[in-house]
């Protein structure tokens, strides 16, 4: 399936490593047209790894069907180039540190007041305001600044959540606030500034964990993979060292565990087993019952059992294990190097993946989009 909800509509994007261009990216998704502006040297998200056929594989997922235009933003000749794409733009992107943008010349309000229906959006590490404004910020860093390093890992060490997760959740706020800017444009002729930092995009997420300490005041301690506040909630280790994670939301799962899986319905009724506040102050004794049993058995065994009780579960697999998954959703996508399979994004219209598209070598359409502002 092609895209084509956003056909017509123009990207201009100043735009390097991860959080701004999974932004463009899925705007291109949609079916807009996405210019992104490299320097000379290309974004640095090109050099990360060399996996996607010598390609970063960071870079063939963000930035399948755009169009690479190289600059060097402190020629005259070639800002002015930007100048005239941005006057026909609907929409401009842009993850420079704060103010960078304006000293370049591209001064988001000058922008806004030269072209009223322009969106605007600045992606930044902490945001453009605040003491901490001029920080470098990269994924891992606002992981830990943010809390939520300290909230990942096992119970003696923190730990990394293992994917980008901060750029990926200021992209993922960033194209939800642009598609919300698009709607009200459409009521009212007017563009707006978004302002997304990744610091902030997180922190969002981070909201049940601050509401239970600051208002609840609850200790929040590293559960490891084990949920913090439901039990049993967590992953267990199977006969044959596999691993297993599993929930128990509500007590008729619960009596039909211990019945089911267990093979102990009296469990069920024990006083200190009965109702999820008993079973968390209760874990390590639950857990022994829980580990006794599941020490028997592979697993498979364990998964069949979970399946025939109707309990919610999950396998702790590896990336090999991912990679042959039977509910994976694969889509093709075109380097100067060959075509290659990815997973395809997590909406799936009308039933159908998106069709392939290709991946930018560094300046590929510098000349193209020179004549076709003007600058032959």
């Amino acid at each position: 399936m092609t895209a084509s909800d956003l056909s017509g509509i123009t990207v201009v994007t100043i735009e390097q490593a991860v959080a701004a261009p999974y932004a463009s990216g899925k705007l291109a998704d949609a079916g807009a047209r996405v210019i992104k502006i490299e320097r000379p040297e290309g974004d640095f998200g090109r050099g990360y790894d060399k996996d996607a056929k010598g390609s970063s594989s960071y870079f063939v997922w963000l930035n399948r069907g755009k169009e690479s235009v190289v600059l060097n933003l402190k020629d005259s000749n070639d800002l002015a180039l930007v100048k005239a794409m941005i006057s026909q733009a609907d929409i401009f992107i842009q993850n420079l540190m704060p103010g960078a943008i304006s000293r370049l010349g591209l001064d988001i309000d000058d922008l806004r007041a030269q072209f009223p229906s322009l969106i605007t959006c600045s992606i930044s590490g902490y945001g453009e305001t605040g003491p901490f404004s001029q920080m470098k910020a990269y994924d891992l860093l606002v992981q830990a600044e943010v809390g939520l390093a300290n909230l990942t890992g096992s119970a003696e060490a923190a730990g990394r959540v293992g994917v980008s997760v901060c750029d990926i959740g200021a992209g993922m706020t960033a194209f939800q606030a642009i598609l919300q800017a698009l709607i009200g444009r459409a009521k009212t002729g007017e563009g707006r500034h978004i302002e997304v930092s990744l610091f902030h995009a997180l922190a969002d997420w981070m909201n049940v964990p601050y509401i239970q300490y600051k208002h609840g005041g609850r200790d929040i301690k590293r559960p490891g993979l084990h949920h913090p506040t439901i039990a049993p909630y967590g992953v267990y280790s199977c006969g044959d060292g596999g691993m297993i994670l599993f929930s128990i939301q509500n007590e008729r799962e619960w009596v039909r565990f211990c019945a089911e899986v267990l093979g102990d319905s009296d469990m069920a009724s024990a006083d200190q087993f009965m109702g999820n506040t008993n079973r968390v102050a209760n874990r390590q004794a639950l857990d022994d019952r829980i580990n006794s049993v599941f020490a028997k058995h592979s697993r498979d065994e364990m998964a069949a059992m979970m399946t025939a009780a109707d309990i919610a579960f999950g396998r702790l697999n590896t990336m090999e294990d991912l990679t042959k998954h039977p509910q994976i959703r694969l889509m093709t996508i075109r380097t100067s190097a060959g075509e290659m399979d990815i997973m395809t994004p997590g909406a799936l219209i009308n039933g159908a993946t998106l069709a392939a598209t290709d991946v930018p070598d560094l300046g590929q359409h510098t000349d193209i989009v020179r004549h076709e502002f003007g600058q032959d």
